[in-house]
């Protein structure tokens, strides 16, 4: 089916949809200039399921994560038509949509995209959609990256030297070796990133980002199934059964809305579908970080780091580098923090004080105000503090999620805001880490852009820049992702030719919105360097205690969980 495009003259309208790890949002975006008209976010009914199986009532062992497949198609019944409904848009004028998803969240499906959660295998732990956070696949991540380096794997290097615990396939090396069942029942393993597009348009697809830096999809290949057999035998036909499929160009037309996906949304039969897409790096063109060296840092629950190169390089510690990751013609790099917002919530619900949340709540200010106002006056390095930013493992440059947080120089006199600002600190110092990496290995940054919702912390951008003693600019969009997808749905749908066109039409951002201050900067060198000195005794050191406390805790765990 085709569809009839707006009458000349008249506006035409994308929407873009960003699934995140707690809630997905839909934006309803404007092609001419990227005004964002109307938005709507619908929270996962279920969240992250990390404690307990939905309606089995068994209880899920340490680092486990997923999701519920519904929740994912419920953010398109509601948060979709929604958002068309507050922009007061005519839903003919709609000319295309797109998605994005976290990554990795992959799931188990049959070969008509069926969710094995949503079949008679429902009740079983494996059946359901791991989320990026899923970090319990680390043991077969580390045999992953011994057996490659062991073979001297070309690909290996790609990835900065190692295979996370969060990616395909660990995750689905799990599955083979603690539920076999479940794995010989999985036709297809596939991205949420891919499988929402199934959804929408009812073919299957799979796009260049997530093949590349999650599938290990490099120079048009897989891993060899001898490499993937002396893993596990079973394990030799994974790729070529379960994931090999053509892939899509970012920004290309995966196909048309299906008559039951037009019945979600409300939106025209047969209008354009884009190829899916990562959340952080579909945000690039949304902050106008497209071109070479423009690193753009996507802060929320966690922070990913994408950034384009002109040239191939490989830099240890990274997630990835991928020709056309991000766009057509550029290497994508990407790197990131497996916990930022996530550390920060953790102390609000942990460390503040009933006589702190009765004062928020006299002055009307949340705890992140209330503490900010409290400490943003003290000097560099008052409170004594240094932590590492590990609370839920280190995504780069380590790339071991075994790894913990950790606080050094708490006295009694330390205060709930003190604690607070170091942990802001010690994300900053983690981002330091990366965009050293980056360069040290060969890849230029000349700016860095925050979006996210944590680019509304005035007192943490502050930090940032003066930690990285260099301007930080601010995308001007609240919801980055959502407008990055709105950009490629432009895209697909022929509105613009490209998307370095489409981001230059739509994408917004205010440059060196915040400057460095040269003191503060000198003074955060000096903790920087004691960070970087704990980073390496519990990062890198011979003595793992981090380790030994995970597996000690893991284990007394696990005899209480049930899978």
């Amino acid at each position: 089916m085709t569809v009839t495009p707006p009458t000349q003259g008249a506006e035409s309208y994308v929407v873009g949809v960003d699934f995140g790890t707690l809630s997905g949002r839909a934006v309803v975006v404007r092609v001419r200039d990227g005004e964002e008209v109307g938005s709507a976010v619908h929270a996962y009914p279920h969240g992250v399921i990390d404690r307990e199986l939905p309606g089995t009532g068994r209880i899920l062992p340490p680092d486990w994560a997923l999701q519920h497949p519904e929740d994912w198609r419920e953010v398109l019944r509601t948060a979709v038509p929604a958002a068309v409904a507050v922009g007061g848009v005519d839903p003919a004028a709609v000319i295309g949509i797109a998605t994005d998803f976290t990554a990795c969240t992959v799931l188990p499906v049959r070969a008509d995209g069926t969710p094995l959660a949503e079949t008679a295998l429902g009740d079983r732990p494996h059946a359901w959609p791991k989320l990026w956070k899923h970090h319990a696949a680390q043991d077969q991540a580390d045999r992953i990256n011994h057996l490659a380096h062991q073979r001297a794997e070309k690909w290996i290097s790609r990835y900065g030297g190692r295979i996370s615990a969060e990616w395909q396939y660990a995750k689905a090396l799990q599955v083979l070796e603690e539920d076999p069942g479940v794995y010989a029942a999985t036709e297809r393993w596939i991205e949420a990133a891919d499988w929402i597009v199934w959804q929408l348009a009812g073919v299957e697809t799979r796009n260049t980002c997530t093949a590349g830096y999650k599938g290990i999809h490099q120079d048009g290949h897989y891993p060899s199934e001898d490499y993937l057999a002396a893993l596990h035998p079973d394990f030799a036909d994974f790729a070529r059964t379960r994931l090999e499929h053509p892939l899509s160009p970012l920004g290309a037309r995966a196909g048309s809305l299906t008559p039951q996906a037009a019945a979600w949304t409300g939106l025209p039969e047969g209008i354009a579908v884009a190829t899916g897409n990562v959340d952080a790096h579909v945000a690039a063109p949304a902050a106008r970080a497209v071109e070479n060296g423009r690193l753009l840092a996507i802060m929320g629950t966690s922070t990913c780091h994408v950034v384009n190169g002109a040239t191939l390089a490989d830099v240890p510690g990274i997630c990835g580098v991928v020709d056309g990751g991000i766009v057509e013609g550029a290497y994508g790099y990407e790197a990131g923090q497996s916990a930022v917002g996530d550390i920060f919530a953790w102390w609000l619900s942990q460390g503040v004080p009933a006589d702190y949340l009765a004062e928020a709540e006299a002055t009307g200010e949340d705890l992140h105000r209330l503490l900010t106002r409290k400490i943003a006056d003290q000097p560099v390095g008052g409170h004594g503090l240094i932590a590492l930013d590990w609370m839920n493992g280190n995504r780069s440059t380590l790339v071991d999620h075994h790894l913990s947080g950790v606080i050094v120089g708490l006295t009694l006199a330390t205060r709930p805001e003190e604690i607070y600002r170091a942990l802001l600190e010690a994300t900053a110092y983690g981002t330091r880490t990366i965009v050293d990496a980056l360069e040290q290995g060969g890849v230029p940054v000349t700016e860095f852009i925050v979006t996210g919702g944590l680019k509304k912390n005035a007192l943490l951008m502050q930090i940032y820049a003066d930690v990285l003693r260099r301007p930080v600019s601010l995308a001007e969009s609240a919801q980055g992702p959502a407008l990055g997808s709105a950009i490629h749905a432009a895209v697909a749908a022929g509105a613009h030719p490209d998307v370095r066109t489409a981001a230059a039409a739509m994408g917004r951002v205010q440059r060196g919105a915040y400057r460095p201050d040269t003191a503060r900067a000198d003074a955060y060198d000096e903790l920087y360097a004691e960070y970087r000195l704990l980073h390496e005794h519990f990062g890198t050191g011979p003595d793992k205690q981090l380790h030994r406390l995970r597996r000690l805790r893991n284990a007394a765990l696990s005899r209480n969980s049930e899978v």
